[in-house]
């Protein structure tokens, strides 16, 4: 019995590794050549694997890519929405918008991004992932703590959803849409600091209670 068992785990630890060999090549692939340019022939050569692996692990590119998207998607969300309970709403705020920032401009995020734009028109689904993994995730998130704030009476947020995405576009407009556009290569942290302090000021000045 013992020895089925472990026979079980290594099977599944290998099916695990073997997933990830194929998402990581098929990442490299729709990084360089856009989704419509991907084939699942060149994802299964960058990722090492015949094309019958591949597709007993992902039976489309657009599945694939989707668990990309939401792998991806998953390990800096709990990072990210680790919010800081010490100290008042403003550190708060601003650790959590600096940190989604520095995340958002990273090279490969934005790269993911601009991808996902490009494809969500004529795969909708695509689009979905990113966008239910993504910013309705690190939204909700934020909502959450926005409610428990208001109910401690330290902010004033009657609807805490929509507070949470004013939030979120104060932090990133200046920012995220010279760099997605490219008119921008790189935005500094100094930079970033100063988009999200000055988004912090004006959201505290909408939903702050008066002292």
């Amino acid at each position: 019995m013992e020895s089925e068992a472990l026979e079980r785990e290594a099977a599944a630890n290998d099916g695990s590794a073997k997933r990830r060999q194929i998402m990581d090549g098929a990442r490299q692939v729709f990084l360089s050549a856009g989704f419509d340019g991907a084939s699942m022939n060149d994802i299964a050569r960058a990722a090492g694997v015949s094309k019958g692996t591949l597709y007993a692990y992902f039976d489309s590119k657009d599945h694939l890519f989707e668990a990309i998207i939401r792998a991806e998607k998953a390990q800096a969300a709990e990072r990210l929405c680790a919010f800081r309970r010490e100290g008042d709403a403003r550190e708060m705020l601003t650790d959590f918008g600096v940190r989604l920032m520095q995340r958002i401009c990273e090279p490969g995020t934005l790269a993911l991004a601009r991808v996902v734009i490009a494809a969500a028109e004529k795969f909708p689904n695509v689009g979905r992932a990113f966008y239910e993994a993504g910013p309705l995730y690190g939204a909700t998130r934020l909502a959450a703590e926005l409610e428990a704030l208001e109910k401690a009476g330290v902010l004033k947020v009657p609807d805490p959803e929509r507070a949470a995405w004013q939030f979120l576009d104060l932090c990133q407009s200046y920012v995220f849409k010279r760099l997605i556009f490219g008119v921008v290569d790189s935005i500094s942290r100094e930079d970033i600091e100063a988009s999200v302090e000055a988004g912090v000021d004006v959201f505290l000045k909408a939903y702050g209670v008066a002292t």
